[in-house]
C-alpha cells in the first residue's frame, strides 16, 4: 500500500479515481463507504481499492483540493469495519486496515481486496440481486442491474439475452436472402469453416439463431437480428432500428417539426443494415470529403470510412436489446454523434486494453466469425488510430450509465483549422495545444470534461486536470459540478467569436443561426415568431434595440416565466445572432444564480431541454 503523503498528493492531484475514494467518516461509517467496499470488491481486473477514512474535500477550494480532518475513534471505526465487511454481504469481506497519524490527526487507510471470481457478484444481502449489487465506474459506487450481472455469470453457463427465443416467430420470419449473405462473407473470412457445407436449417441452429420450443423451431432475437424480414423486424422488434438525423449547426434542433431537420429510419438484417447505415452516413459527408478505403489525400484529409464502420458495429453488437430504444446517428455541421442504448460493461480504465464484457455475445461471435467487427475487444484503439492516421484527432467516447447509453463522436474538420486558429490569436496569453483543443470544445459544443480532453488529446489524467485549471485561473474556463461529474463551461473571460473573413456572414460562423440571413431566425422577416407573445411581452422584445447587453435579462425571466423555452425559442423571439453566447453569457449564469431552471435537471443534455423561472 502507498504511503499516506502519497495518497493524500494523488488526492489532490487527480480527484478520487477508480481505486480511490476519500470519506470524512469522522464518527462513523455510514451507508456510502459500504457501498464503496462492494464496489472495489466487485470490480473486475481492478485489484480492489483504497478508502481513505478522515479526509474530506476543502470547501473553499474552487478545485476540489483534499485536507485531512482526522477521526475521533478509529478503534470503534476498525471495529465497524471489520463486522459491516463480515455481516453485510452475501461473502465475507477482509479489508486491510491502517491506523496513521498526520498532523496531529488521526486517519485510516482501507484497502478492500477484489473478490474471487467464485464470489462474485458481491451483493447487500438486505437487498438482494440486482439492487443490491455495486460497481466501480470511474470514481462513483453505481448499481448494478442484468447487463451488469452477465459479466459474473458468463462463466456460470449463465444464458445471454441474444439467445432469448422469440415466441411469435416463425421459420417463415427468416430471410433467405439474408442468410445467403453471412454464408458470402463466412465463406470469404472463413473459408475452410465446416459450416458451410451444412444447410440452412442445420446451420441456424449450430448458430443459435433457432431454437426448439415445444417441439418447433422458433427464431431467437439472435436469428431475428441477423437474418430477420423486414415485416418481422418491423412487428417484433419495431425498436431495433438506426435512426439517420440531419441537424444544421452545432447544437440540437429541439423542434423536430422545422423542416430543415431530415431523418431517415433504417431497418434490416444487422449484416446488411451496417453496411447500408455507412452508405447513407458517407454520401451525406460535407462537400470536398471522400472516404477511400486505403491512402488520404494529401490536402483534403479524409473521414476514414473504417473507423466510422466500427462505430457503427460497435453500435449494433453492443447495444442493450432490453430496452426500447433505435440507434441514433446525429450528423451535425461539425461532428458525427452515434449513440446507442446500453452503458459500456467494460471499465472505461480498461478501455483501451483486450478484452470484450460482451452483452450479446453470441452476436459478438457472428461479427468476429464475419470479421465484421476488426478485432476482438479493441474497436476503440482501432477507431482511434484510424483518425490519427488521417490527421484527425481522436474520436471522443462516453458511456453514460443514468442515462444508460455509449456515444461514439467523431469531429468533421480539424479543430485547429484556420478558422480555429483565428479564433484563438485573439487570446495574449501563451497556451498549450491541450488548452487550445479544451478552448475550441466548449466553443463547439458549450461544455467539456477531463475525460473528454483526455480521449482528445492522448494525455493522461494529470495533463488534462493541469490545463482545465490553467483555463479556470485565467477565468477562460468555469468548473461545474464535482468529483466525477465535473464538467467545464466558458467563463467569463472566454474568447468572443471574431469578425467572418466573409463579411456576409456579419460576424456570424454559422449564417444558419444569423436572423439577418436567415428569414426563419428573423422576427421581422417571419412575424409567426412573434404571433404567439402576449402583447407585453411583444412591447419588452421591441424596446430591447439592437445591442441591449444585461438589458435583456429581465426579458429573458418574463420570456421563461410565460412559459418554458427552448435555446432555440429563446434566440427566435429574441432575435439574438448567437445560441451559443445566449447561453454563456446569460442562460447559464442564471442557471447558477437560481432564478431559471432546466426543465430537465436530472439530463442537462436532454434533447428537448428548455428553461423556465425558479417560480413557475
Amino acid at each position: 500500500m502507498k504511503s499516506f503523503t502519497e495518497i493524500l498528493e494523488e488526492l489532490n492531484q487527480l480527484d478520487e479515481t477508480h481505486r480511490l475514494e476519500a470519506k470524512a467518516c469522522r464518527n462513523d461509517l455510514g451507508k456510502s463507504f459500504f457501498e464503496t467496499v462492494c464496489a472495489f470488491s466487485n470490480e473486475p481486473d481492478m485489484d480492489g481499492g483504497i478508502i481513505v477514512v478522515g479526509v474530506s474535500q476543502a470547501e473553499d477550494d474552487m478545485f476540489g483540493g483534499y485536507e485531512v480532518t482526522g477521526v475521533s475513534d478509529p478503534d470503534k471505526l476498525s471495529q465497524d469495519i471489520a463486522s459491516g465487511c463480515s455481516s453485510h454481504f452475501n461473502h465475507r469481506i477482509r479489508p486491510r486496515i491502517e491506523t496513521v497519524n498526520y498532523q496531529d490527526k488521526t486517519v485510516m487507510l482501507v484497502e478492500i481486496p477484489e473478490a474471487s471470481p467464485s464470489q462474485k457478484p458481491i451483493f447487500f444481502q438486505a437487498q438482494g440481486l440486482p439492487k443490491g449489487a455495486r460497481r466501480r465506474i470511474g470514481s462513483s459506487d453505481q448499481r448494478r442491474d442484468e447487463d451488469d450481472l452477465q459479466i459474473f455469470y458468463q462463466d456460470r453457463s449463465a444464458e445471454s439475452f441474444d439467445l432469448m427465443p422469440v415466441k411469435t416467430a416463425t421459420l417463415s420470419d427468416i430471410d433467405e436472402d439474408a442468410v445467403a449473405h453471412y454464408r458470402k462473407l463466412l465463406a470469404k473470412a472463413r473459408p475452410e469453416s465446416e459450416m458451410l457445407a451444412w444447410d440452412d436449417p442445420d446451420l441456424l441452429q449450430a448458430i443459435n439463431a433457432v431454437r426448439i420450443i415445444n417441439d418447433t423451431l422458433r427464431p431467437t432475437l439472435l436469428g431475428l437480428l441477423l437474418f430477420g424480414t423486414r415485416i418481422a423486424l418491423r412487428r417484433e422488434l419495431p425498436m431495433v432500428r438506426i435512426d439517420y438525423i440531419r441537424v444544421p449547426g452545432k447544437a440540437w434542433i429541439e423542434d423536430a417539426e422545422q423542416r430543415f431537420q431530415t431523418t431517415m429510419d433504417m431497418r434490416g438484417p444487422s449484416l446488411q443494415l451496417i453496411d447500408r447505415t455507412l452508405a447513407t452516413v458517407v454520401e451525406d459527408l460535407p462537400k470536398g470529403f471522400e472516404l477511400p478505403e486505403g491512402s488520404v489525400q494529401a490536402n483534403t484529409p479524409s473521414l476514414p470510412a473504417k473507423a466510422l464502420r466500427e462505430a457503427i458495429v460497435n453500435a449494433v453488437m453492443h447495444r442493450s436489446y432490453r430496452i426500447d430504444s433505435p440507434i441514433q446517428i446525429i450528423r451535425y455541421s461539425n461532428r458525427i454523434e452515434i449513440s446507442n442504448a446500453g452503458f459500456s460493461l467494460k471499465n472505461e480504465d480498461n478501455w483501451l486494453k483486450p478484452g470484450s464484457e460482451l452483452r450479446n455475445k453470441n452476436l459478438a461471435a457472428i461479427f468476429h466469425e464475419t470479421n465484421t467487427a476488426e478485432t476482438k475487444g479493441t474497436g476503440i484503439g482501432y477507431m482511434r488510430k484510424k483518425m490519427v492516421e488521417a490527421g484527425f484527432l481522436s474520436p471522443a467516447f462516453d458511456s453514460n450509465r443514468e442515462a444508460n447509453r455509449f456515444t461514439s463522436e467523431f469531429f468533421l474538420h480539424h479543430f485547429l483549422s484556420e478558422d480555429g486558429l483565428d479564433w484563438l490569436a485573439q487570446i495574449k496569453n501563451p497556451l498549450n495545444d491541450g488548452q487550445k483543443y479544451a478552448l475550441i470544445v466548449v466553443r463547439d459544443r458549450q461544455k467539456i470534461n477531463n475525460r473528454t480532453l483526455r480521449q482528445l488529446t492522448g494525455h493522461d489524467v494529470l495533463a488534462a486536470s493541469f490545463d482545465l485549471r490553467k483555463l479556470c485561473e485565467l477565468k477562460m474556463l468555469a468548473k461545474m459540478g464535482g468529483g466525477s461529474t465535473t464538467y467545464y463551461v466558458a467563463g467569463k473571460e472566454f474568447p468572443p467569436e471574431v469578425q467572418s473573413k466573409d463579411d456576409t456572414h456579419k460576424g456570424e460562423l454559422n449564417p444558419e443561426l444569423n436572423p439577418e440571413l436567415n428569414p426563419e431566425l428573423n422576427p421581422e422577416l417571419n412575424p409567426e415568431l412573434r404571433g404567439e407573445l402576449p402583447q407585453d411581452l411583444k412591447e419588452a422584445i421591441k424596446a430591447l434595440g439592437p445591442r441591449p447587453g444585461k438589458a435583456v435579462i429581465p426579458v429573458i425571466l418574463k420570456l421563461c416565466r410565460w412559459k418554458a423555452l427552448t435555446t432555440s425559442e429563446l434566440v427566435k423571439h429574441l432575435g439574438r445572432k448567437r445560441a451559443v453566447s445566449l447561453q454563456r453569457d446569460y442562460l447559464k449564469p442564471l442557471i447558477s444564480s437560481g432564478e431559471l431552471e432546466y426543465l430537465y435537471p436530472e439530463n442537462e443534455t436532454h434533447p428537448k431541454q428548455a428553461y423556465r423561472t425558479s417560480n413557475s
